[in-house]
C-alpha cells in the first residue's frame, strides 16, 4: 500500500473521529445549560439533543466507511 494512500486514512479516521466528539460534547453541554435554564422544556429539549447527537454519530460512522473503503480497495 502507498504511504500517502496510508497517511490519507488516518487523516480521515482522525479527523472523522475527533470532529464529531467535540460535536457530541457541544452539543450535550448547551443541552445540558438549556434545560438547567428552563427544566419545563426539558422534555424537548432532551429529544432535540439525542436526535443531534446520531447526526453527528453518523459523520463518524461516514469517515469509517470512507477509510474502510480506501484501505481495501
Amino acid at each position: 500500500m502507498d504511504i500517502s494512500k496510508e497517511f490519507a486514512i488516518a487523516i480521515i479516521m482522525a479527523l472523522g473521529t475527533m470532529m464529531p466528539a467535540f460535536a457530541i460534547a457541544l452539543i450535550g453541554a448547551k443541552g445540558l445549560e438549556a434545560i438547567g435554564r428552563n427544566p419545563e422544556a426539558s422534555n424537548k429539549v432532551q429529544t432535540a439533543m439525542i436526535l443531534a447527537i446520531a447526526f453527528a454519530e453518523a459523520i463518524a460512522i461516514y469517515a469509517l466507511v470512507v477509510s474502510l473503503i480506501l484501505k481495501f480497495v
